[in-house]
C-alpha cells in the first residue's frame, strides 16, 4: 500500500492523464445534481455552480447557478436564487429568477419570483410579487399590430331617469 502523501508519483494506466483528459473535454450540463446540501447540514455564503444544485439544510447567502435548483422540503434558505430552472418544495426567504419556476405544495417563499414559465400546486404559499418576463417566442411580436376586441359603449339616454336603490326615482327622491 502506498501513502497517498509520501510525494512518489502513482503509475497512471495509458490514456488516463487526468489534467490533459479534463482539458480537453467540453463543459456539459451534469445529469443529476452536482452540489448537494444535506438536510442536517449549514452553510453561509455565496454559492455559484454551473451544475444543477439540490439544497435540503440550511442555506444564507446568493446563489447563482447555471444549471438547476431544487429546494427540498426540509430546507430553509434565506438567499436569492438566480438559476436556469427552480423547484421549490422548501421554504425561500428571498427574490427567486429563472427561465421556469416551479412551486410544489409544500413550497413556502417570502419574495418576488421572476420567470417565462411558472407553475404553482394547490397549497402553495407566496407573500411577495410575480413578474412574468418575456418568453423569446414573442421577442419579435408587435403588440401595437394586434387589433383589440371591439367593445360597444351603450350608454343610458339622458332623458332616462335613473332609479334609486329601492327603486324610487332620482326625480321623485329630489322633491
Amino acid at each position: 500500500m502506498s501513502s497517498l502523501f509520501s510525494g512518489r508519483k502513482q503509475p497512471q494506466p495509458e490514456g488516463s492523464s487526468f489534467p490533459a483528459a479534463l482539458s480537453q473535454e467540453p463543459a456539459r450540463q451534469p445529469v443529476g445534481f452536482e452540489t448537494i446540501l444535506g438536510a442536517g447540514a449549514t452553510l453561509t455564503g455565496d454559492l455559484r455552480s454551473q451544475g444543477n444544485v439540490r439544497l435540503d439544510g440550511t442555506f444564507e447567502g446568493t446563489l447563482e447557478i447555471d444549471g438547476n435548483v431544487l429546494v427540498g422540503e426540509t430546507a430553509k434558505i434565506t438567499a436569492d436564487i438566480n438559476a436556469k430552472n427552480v423547484s421549490i418544495a422548501g421554504a425561500v426567504r428571498g427574490d427567486v429568477s429563472g427561465k421556469k419556476v416551479q412551486l410544489l405544495r409544500t413550497a413556502r417563499v417570502w419574495g418576488d419570483i421572476t420567470a417565462s414559465a411558472i407553475s404553482t400546486e394547490e397549497g402553495a404559499f407566496i407573500d411577495g410579487k410575480i413578474t412574468m418576463v418575456t418568453h423569446e417566442a414573442a421577442q419579435g411580436l408587435d403588440l401595437t399590430a394586434v387589433p383589440l376586441p371591439a367593445h360597444e359603449i351603450s350608454a343610458a339616454p339622458a332623458s332616462e331617469e335613473t332609479a334609486a336603490p329601492d327603486g324610487r326615482s332620482a326625480a321623485s327622491l329630489a322633491s
